[in-house]
């Protein structure tokens, strides 16, 4: 269905990576958006072509309830009250993604999750890829769908965000993942988790086969027949992690599909990407054989608990995309050594609850260094083993102080990286960097 906007008074809120991508597609359209952003100096604003009216430093702007359509980025929350007011007036109010999905004609493989999206995206690609397929990866990942259509491309595999889905009506994929929930962007969603958790399952409304993890207790879905379930995650789903004989073994159906050992990868979550990406190869048909020589050869991906040094006994570790409670505890939960660990925690918590944290910090070898905008809160979790130092700079001196032959130093901070930083990449490179200056 080919969708007309010629003639609609049409505003794109936010002027990053989004929103230019919004600007480029009605622009090949021939059709001239407004185009609003919070900041007063964003950076994309040479990008703004002469003839496109824009507006700069605030977002209640009197253009939001004069247009027909909005389109808004993900890091602007759809909850604002300006927002809430026109679509009240009955304005339109959608996301990139939805703009993406009413244009498409090629099968679309739909992953969302509170973890590991990236890493199964990147997995599901290069298996497509192996397969024969022209495939093309975007969304949450850092390449804005709307890009994705100026490619020659037969799939498309998208990342999603909450925050993408929550203006995203029309999607249609063939395949729509969820890897798991756990509670994250809780300041967002007015409602709480309930309705962060509805905004994600909301990707399976449209969608034609929906992979789903049975550890979720996801009780509002309707399991009906016209579309078909997969599961993963518990023994009793189709897919699942089986540990015999001090080994662990992926399996389909009672059926061994690869053993652990085989692979470069190691930690349960990783296991669980790998099975999730198996899952998704079989309901594509992707030749088994190019599944699972992909996986076995696959590395983790850069600032996702990436051994970057292992010298004179001590091994740091870069997991900044850890942006989230769960990702920290995962992280921990995959170091094998020994000695102590020496946790970098700290950003912006959002309002999260770390205290899941506290029986594990208990039970560790463990000191954690609690830096950023929540470092402090953080720092109280279990006060005998944390101390509060004012950024990771300072955080990494006290550590090349203290550090021991057969410790790991983490960088898993749980938290979002924009109190101190633009992005988690930014976070992960500064500990690189201080890792070659302290080693």
């Amino acid at each position: 269905m080919s969708y007309d906007y010629f003639g609609k008074k049409i505003l794109i809120l936010g002027m990053g990576l989004t929103g230019i991508s919004c600007l480029n597609f009605f622009l090949k359209k021939g059709i001239k958006p407004k185009i609003i952003d919070e900041s007063k100096h964003p950076i994309n604003l040479i990008k703004i072509p002469k003839k496109i009216k824009y507006s700069l430093g605030n977002l209640e702007h009197q253009w939001i309830l004069e247009s027909d359509l909005i389109i808004i980025s993900p890091g602007i929350s759809s909850f604002r009250p300006i927002l809430i007011k026109a679509r009240l007036l009955g304005i339109e109010i959608i996301s990139d993604i939805e703009l993406f999905a009413r244009e498409v004609s090629f099968p679309i493989i739909a992953i969302t999750g509170t973890n590991g999206k990236t890493t199964v995206a990147t997995m599901i690609t290069k298996i497509a890829k192996e397969s024969g397929y022209k495939a093309s990866l975007g969304g949450n990942i850092g390449f804005p769908v709307l890009k994705m259509l100026d490619k020659k491309t037969d799939l498309y595999i998208i990342e999603l965000s909450s925050f993408q889905l929550e203006n995203t009506f029309t999607l249609k994929s063939k395949i729509a993942v969820i890897l798991n929930i756990s509670e994250d962007h809780i300041n967002r969603y007015p409602q709480g988790f309930q309705q962060y958790k509805k905004t994600k399952t909301s990707i399976y409304n449209q969608a034609e086969i929906c992979i789903v993890n049975s550890n979720d207790k996801l009780n509002h879905l309707v399991f009906n027949d016209n579309k078909k379930w997969i599961s993963f995650g518990t023994s009793k789903s189709d897919y699942y992690i089986s540990r015999k004989n001090h080994e662990t073994i992926l399996v389909y159906k009672s059926k061994k599909i690869l053993n652990t050992n085989e692979i470069l990868l190691s930690g349960y979550h990783n296991y669980n990407n790998i099975l999730v990406s198996i899952a998704i190869s079989d309901a594509m048909q992707f030749p088994r054989n190019h599944v699972i020589n992909t996986l076995k050869n696959f590395s983790n991906l850069p600032h996702r608990c990436q051994i970057i040094k292992s010298k004179k006994g001590i091994v740091w570790i870069n997991d900044s995309k850890s942006t989230n409670v769960n990702s920290t505890k995962v992280a921990l939960n995959s170091i094998k050594k020994t000695g102590k660990i020496r946790l970098l925690l700290g950003g912006d918590s959002k309002s999260a609850n770390f205290n899941i944290l506290k029986i594990y910090f208990e039970n560790l070898n463990i000191k954690i260094y609690c830096f950023g905008k929540d470092g402090i809160k953080l720092s109280k979790i279990c006060k005998k083993k944390s101390i509060y130092v004012e950024n990771l700079k300072k955080a990494m001196i006290l550590i090349s102080k203290q550090v021991e032959p057969g410790d790991t130093v983490l960088l898993s901070p749980g938290c979002s990286s924009l109190d101190q930083f633009s992005n988690f990449e930014e976070r992960g490179n500064l500990f690189i960097k201080l890792i070659k200056e302290i080693t």
